[in-house]
């Protein structure tokens, strides 16, 4: 498995940009300096990350997001096994 992080990534199963291997590995995200423990979505290119808006969801079930701006980093938390 690879040690780099695609550019965007989504938490949701049905988003183009999920990838499970990465999730289960975890993900930490810095926006602004500070950590998030809430992101739905992050693109790094773009500057920005998608949180949830507490405990609203929409008429489907999906949670509501917010995006906000700004600098966005991205690490993978699991060190990766020595086979």
């Amino acid at each position: 498995m690879t040690d780099t992080l695609p550019d965007r990534l989504s938490v949701n199963p049905k988003s183009p940009y999920y990838n499970e291997a990465l999730l289960l590995r975890g993900v930490g995200i810095r926006f602004k300096g500070e950590e998030k423990n809430n992101v739905e979505e992050y693109c790094i290119s773009e500057g920005w990350i998608r949180v949830s808006a507490g405990k609203a969801v929409d008429r489907k079930g999906n949670p509501l997001t917010l995006l906000l701006k700004g600098p966005v980093e991205a690490w993978i938390k699991d060190e990766p096994a020595e086979g």
